[in-house]
């Protein structure tokens, strides 16, 4: 992820002046006091500023001495760049606690290394329900396999990223933290897991495991710290500049262009849009994805306000309910807390009977198409304002795929959105932010964004290297990125996309820019797959298998393969269908496949973003 955290929301220095003043009184060693009025967040930044300014402030000899005395191995497990973020902060403040960190994918780490690297941490989020990110899978299967060597020695911490909101919270750092520990390692710091409001739970993390790691420094006969280097890794990558637009601190961008893509008799409303990045310094890169901070719909406020019999002006939270509803919190999907207060006021309610059946599966299917409105409808629980807020989560940011490439979109960034309505009874409901976008953002208007930067996800480095390309619908948008990357860096590698959706004449979006793009030469192949266009479904995975022939040739040639979209389903049958024409192409059995499938993800050239 590119972006710059700093300990306040105004930016560093009126926390610097602060610090300034807070600081131990020893010129020659300033530190940070314990009873320093800051929180974990910016002591994680300021002890980081602060090993800059004692590197900058000692001779040759001191610096020398202050060498960092422990090797600390940072791996990262990370599907939208959040843990790489997390990693990032680690790295900055570690020098000042005498640590000297690498910081590795986890997909770059052989399971044979760990024995030798004496102290790690992992940090790691966790995808879909409780699945390990796509760059910790492979780590994952050695991991667990009885074939995993024995940690006797190595000291590690877990620091575990998820979204509370799904039942496998924090599942990915949960399992390795786990088997870790029964693998012989020693827990020096407890796992934390972070919901998604991470950043105070993680700067308090990283400021303890900094802290417990560099007491562990070797010593000389002497007493005096023994520098210890960092086992061999790969060179890092110059990075981009961090950008200070987060979530908390999103940029205002103005939004240029709001159209419909999808026909008028489409059953969806797909629409592009194109948001001016003007002064504000962002650079974002193919693959990447843009956070958007909505709003939720006012119609759904008032009508909760109206079930509450409350006061839209009754303060909450330093405002008003109605502004707090709006801007505050999750009010379309239900929350945990939400649902097992209803239960338990209403025992005799339909919810309560869903919920006392104990299965995951039949309760995400009554919740699918409520909201927070058809909860307090469906029963008879009479919630005042302030009992309501307690049990809501923080409204969200939405990440979606970035539709344009910056060496082609002169200053601007492009979403391709679905808007997300359907009707339950007699109420329309609508996505947050796909509708935020679509109703309350007019063209002219603004709305906060940030880049999350997604570096497992990006065109081939290699310009002669092939691309395969699979995404229907909206999974279109990176690929849009990539091919206009491809034609603006001159690539000669060619390139393969696989496109579908319903029907042709109502959803074939972007279709004229695929064209230009195929008469063009950039586009080599484009296989269309409009699933209702005939009596038998035709879907990208009937097109890969058609083709599967040269598909193999493709990827013999060292081509690379890419998907977009849905993860449920789509993404799974793929998979399926990629694993059997390896298979029947390559003359192998399944299992050969699936080993063949491992090495093309080990080689990067099997990436995936879907949702």
């Amino acid at each position: 992820m590119s972006e710059t955290r700093t300990p306040s929301a105004v930016g560093p220095r009126p926390v610097l002046f602060e610090a300034l003043a807070a600081l131990g009184s020893s010129t020659d060693d300033p530190f940070i006091p314990e009873d320093a009025p800051f929180s974990p967040e910016q002591r994680v930044w300021l002890a980081g500023f602060l090993a800059g300014v004692r590197a900058s402030t000692v001779d040759g000899a001191e610096a020398a001495a202050r060498t960092p005395q422990l090797a600390l191995h940072v791996l990262v497990g990370t599907q939208t760049g959040t843990a790489e973020a997390i990693a990032e902060d680690l790295g900055r403040a570690a020098s000042g606690y005498g640590v000297a960190t690498t910081t590795t994918g986890l997909d770059d780490v052989e399971v044979d290394r760990l024995p030798s690297m004496g102290h790690l941490v992992v940090i790691t989020s966790t995808y879909g329900e409780g699945e390990m990110p796509d760059n910790a899978e492979l780590f994952w299967e050695a991991l667990q396999a009885s074939t995993a060597p024995r940690l006797d020695g190595l000291k590690f911490s877990v620091l575990a990223l998820g979204d509370s909101g799904y039942d496998g919270f924090c599942q990915a750092g949960k399992l390795i933290d786990t088997r870790l520990e029964q693998l012989g390692a020693e827990r020096v710091l407890a796992r934390v897991d972070c919901d998604v409001d991470y950043e105070e739970p993680a700067a308090a993390w990283t400021t303890q495991a900094l802290s417990l790691f560099g007491a562990l420094a070797p010593a000389t006969a002497d007493g005096a710290a023994t520098p210890a280097v960092p086992a061999a890794a790969p060179a890092k990558k110059p990075g981009r500049t961090r950008s200070p637009w987060t979530r908390k601190t999103p940029f205002g961008a103005t939004l240029a262009v709001n159209r419909v893509l999808s026909g008028a008799a489409s059953s969806k409303e797909i629409r592009h849009y194109e948001f001016d990045l003007a002064d504000s310094g962002i650079e974002y890169a193919a693959g990447d994805a843009l956070g958007v901070m909505p709003s939720n719909d006012p119609a759904l406020v008032d009508a909760i306000i109206a079930e509450l019999d409350a006061d839209p002006d009754d303060a909450v939270d330093g405002s008003t309910l109605a502004e707090r509803l709006t801007n505050g919190f999750e009010i379309r999907t239900p929350s945990k807390d939400l649902v097992a207060e209803l239960a338990e006021r209403s025992p005799g309610s339909e919810l309560a009977g869903i919920l006392a059946l104990a299965q995951a599966e039949t309760l995400d299917s009554w919740l699918r198409d409520r909201d927070i409105l058809d909860l307090l409808r469906s029963t008879s629980v009479r919630f005042d304002a302030a009992t309501l807020v307690d049990v809501l989560r923080p409204l969200q940011h939405r990440a979606y795929s970035i539709s344009s490439s910056p060496l082609a979109a002169d200053g601007r960034v492009h979403l391709t959105v679905a808007s997300v309505r359907y009707a339950v009874g007699d109420r329309m409901h609508g996505g947050v932010a796909s509708t935020h976008l679509a109703d309350r953002v007019a063209e002219g208007g603004t709305s906060g964004i940030f880049v999350s930067a997604n570096a497992a996800f990006r065109v081939p480095s290699d310009d002669d290297a092939p691309l395969i390309m699979v995404g229907p619908g909206t999974g279109i948008a990176p690929f849009r990125s990539f091919l206009q990357e491809r034609r603006e860096r001159g690539a000669t590698g060619r390139n393969w996309l696989f496109f579908g959706d319903q029907h042709r004449a109502h959803d074939f979006i972007y279709e004229d820019e695929l064209g230009e793009l195929l008469t063009g030469g950039v586009l080599d192949r484009l296989d269309l797959a409009f699933s209702r266009d005939q009596r038998e479904k035709v879907y990208v995975q009937t097109r890969m298998r058609e083709n599967g022939k040269e598909l193999y040739a493709w990827l013999e040639e060292g081509g690379h393969f890419a998907v977009c979209g849905d993860a449920s389903r789509m993404a799974k049958d793929v998979d399926q269908a990629l694993h059997d024409l390896i298979a029947e192409h390559g003359g192998r059995s399944m299992e050969a496949a699936a080993e063949y499938v491992h090495t093309l993800k080990r080689e990067k050239r099997y990436i995936r973003d879907v949702y």
